[in-house]
């Protein structure tokens, strides 16, 4: 592989998740305009440098609160260089050389209405002496609707299956294994799908490859505003509320306990604001 082929890939892989988020971003902000607000996303760059003060690339957070999304984060970033030693040895194909570029977007939305539930996507692209991509996206109700997981689930799966009959029972166990709270004995939400090191064997793998990625996108942003429509206008008790925060204690639990979007991000330097956007506005512990 040239380096020019391999430097077109970064860049529709860095346009496409941009797309994206504008694409979510502009369905996030019309749903709160059908609730009568004038809520809008700010954009907030960022950049950073590399521990020798070269450039390191960067990114754009993109925030949100409003009367539907009472927080809700879509970032997008790509950056390059070089991880640590002791970091580089947990990152795929780093061990050898730890240079690397990713390249991705990252979403998590906390609902003001405890019916609606929360939601977290992600999906990426990773060069270091491996090229792949990775990503899912995973539902989290504080209160479950059985008919809203199984349609979030049900998409996800016509998105797999559209790829490979493998990749949903693969990639829903994934989720259910990964977003669990080993400290707490609790899955984190109801799942969706969680994949990772979708290699580049060979060129057209990217081509493979992204279009799967493409379309865990596209899944999100067909269910995901269904979901919240069908809920928002709903009424909630202060006991409904409550639950809410309290289940947002666990989700924060996790994000900062476990998560790997948060571990990576922290120890490339990126910026802090940008990764902690998961965590919620508001959350209680008992």
């Amino acid at each position: 592989m040239t380096d020019k082929t391999l430097d077109q890939q970064q860049l529709t892989a860095q346009s496409w998740f941009r797309e994206l988020r504008d694409s979510i971003c502009a369905e996030f902000e019309a749903i709160e305009r059908e609730a009568e607000s004038t809520a809008a996303f700010d954009y907030i760059p960022w950049e950073r440098k590399n521990p020798d003060g070269s450039p390191g690339g960067g990114g754009t957070q993109g925030l949100m609160k409003g009367k539907i999304f009472e927080k809700v984060g879509v970032n997008i970033s790509t950056v390059d260089g070089t991880f640590s030693e002791e970091f580089a040895k947990s990152i795929h194909g780093a061990a050898e050389d730890p240079h690397f570029f990713a390249t991705g977007i990252s979403l998590v939305a906390h609902m003001a209405n405890p019916h609606v539930p929360a939601v977290h996507m992600n999906t990426r692209f990773l060069c270091t002496t491996k090229r792949w991509f990775g990503g899912g996206a995973d539902l989290n109700p504080p209160i479950e609707y059985e008919e809203d997981t199984s349609e979030f689930h049900g998409r996800l799966k016509q998105a797999c299956d559209a790829h490979d009959p493998n990749y949903h029972p693969k990639y829903k166990k994934w989720a259910d294994d990964y977003f669990y709270i080993p400290h707490r004995k609790v899955h984190r939400g109801v799942g969706g799908i969680f994949y990772d090191h979708l290699e580049l064997n060979s060129d057209d793998e990217f081509d493979r490859h992204f279009a799967f990625t493409q379309d865990v996108g596209r899944a999100f942003l067909d269910i995901f505003p269904k979901l919240v429509r069908r809920r928002m206008q709903m009424e909630w008790s202060p006991e409904e509320k409550e639950k809410q925060l309290v289940w947002r204690g666990r989700y924060a639990e996790f994000n900062l306990v476990y998560d790997r979007g948060t571990t990576f991000g922290l120890k490339t330097g990126g910026n802090v604001d940008a990764i902690l956007m998961s965590l919620p506005p508001e959350a209680k512990w008992t």
